[in-house]
């Protein structure tokens, strides 16, 4: 368990940075970055502070297209995997960089009943089951953006409303993300908030492909991990969560201690074989005192970078690429070949819509979807301010 050091994280502190935000942005770089089929315009935010990190980012699905942080040398890498143009991602991506929605993850059957209602969502894999919130989803959408400065960081809030029946969720659903970039820690926070006028599922993340050698540069079996769970929720064949909880003790997703992805991905156990190795949710160990968890800690014996994931989120789907097969070519023509990244993507678990025990993602009028997640970047041996 973990608060973040040197600055508070919280719904407040962005509209503290708002409130004193200067009306010239003078530090964020803006370019054209092509169009869509429609004609829409695309633009690309990019994000840096003093301390040698930067992050780009699309108003197109909220893309994280590029993220930038030193080694323990001092050397930049690029660290996320994606695309060197708009048109790689729209020629088809796994969701490199996205932000995911309304409902990131999988709903079974593509259905679910709301108050004694029941609706049929999008079944837009292997048409029986929903995931990342349909056929066009957030990562498929041009956000508005409003970007802002100050003293102590950047930032970029991007804004859309999902109509009522969008993908066939009930309700006007208005979202926002903020991407903020303090100007003294390598730290990218993600604020996420939402209002609806109709009881609607909603869980959002954020699918960033990570590989800390950098972004095309290998496997990720070698990264050691430590995700602070006592349990997974397991998943059948077709990577549905069952409703249960499955503890970790003496098993391949035991990650208390820290650990290689690759010392036991291809255990012969029933799990890794229905995920394909790891692609599971995670139940992070909350405190009961404090409102954000240390989830993750992975490091890269090779550059010493060091990633913490720390959220308000009860869970977190850690996927290492098993579904990349090197038919993609990503950053400056590299191949991203099985296993070259792995995600953290903090969330409620997966198909809870339908199971009762799990913990609730319905967002009803009158109240505020809040959820935030960090992902810090150190170096090993680099104290924590």
């Amino acid at each position: 368990m973990s608060k973040i050091p040197g600055f508070m994280m919280s719904f407040a502190l962005l509209a503290a940075l708002s409130a004193n935000a200067e009306e010239v942005v003078s530090s964020i770089k803006v370019e054209a970055w092509g169009k869509l089929p429609t004609g829409e315009e695309v633009q690309l935010y990019t994000l840096a502070n003093e301390k040698g990190m930067s992050v780009s980012i699309s108003n197109y699905g909220g893309l994280i297209t590029s993220l930038i942080v030193p080694d323990k040398d001092g050397n930049p890498g690029d660290v996320v995997l994606g695309f060197d143009t708009l048109e790689g991602y729209l020629a088809g991506s796994p969701y490199f960089g996205a932000l995911v929605g309304r409902y990131g993850n999988r709903i079974a059957n593509g259905e679910f009943v709301i108050d004694g209602t029941k609706y049929n969502v999008t079944k837009n894999e292997n048409g029986i089951t929903n995931i990342h919130g349909g056929n066009v989803g957030f990562d498929k959408k041009i956000w508005t953006v409003e970007p802002g400065e100050n003293e102590k960081a950047t930032w970029l809030k991007l804004s859309l409303v999902s109509p009522d029946g969008e993908e066939g969720f009930p309700g006007n659903l208005s979202v926002s993300v903020s991407y903020i970039l303090p100007r003294e820690h390598n730290s990218l926070i993600v604020l996420y908030t939402a209002q609806t006028d109709k009881a609607t599922p909603i869980n959002l993340t954020q699918h960033s492909y990570f590989n800390l050698k950098g972004a095309g540069n290998g496997d990720i079996l070698d990264h050691i991990v430590t995700i602070d769970a006592d349990s997974i929720t397991p998943v059948d064949k077709t990577l549905i969560t069952t409703g249960e909880l499955m503890p970790v003790e003496g098993t391949a997703f035991d990650f208390r201690t820290p650990t290689a992805i690759g010392k036991r991905i291809d255990a012969d156990e029933e799990q890794i074989k229905n995920g394909g190795g790891y692609d599971h949710n995670w139940v992070l160990n909350m405190s009961e005192t404090e409102p954000v968890t240390r989830a993750a800690i992975v490091t890269e014996p090779t550059t010493g970078r060091r990633l913490e994931v720390l959220t308000t989120e009860p869970g977190v789907q850690f996927y290492c690429g098993n579904f990349l097969d090197g038919t993609l070519k990503g950053k400056g023509g590299k191949v991203y070949g099985k296993r070259y990244g792995f995600c953290l993507e903090t969330q409620h678990f997966p198909n809870s819509p339908n199971i009762a025990a799990f913990p609730s993602t319905i967002l009803r009028p009158g109240q505020e979807y809040k959820t935030a997640t960090v992902f810090r970047f150190l170096v090993e041996g680099q104290t924590e301010k």
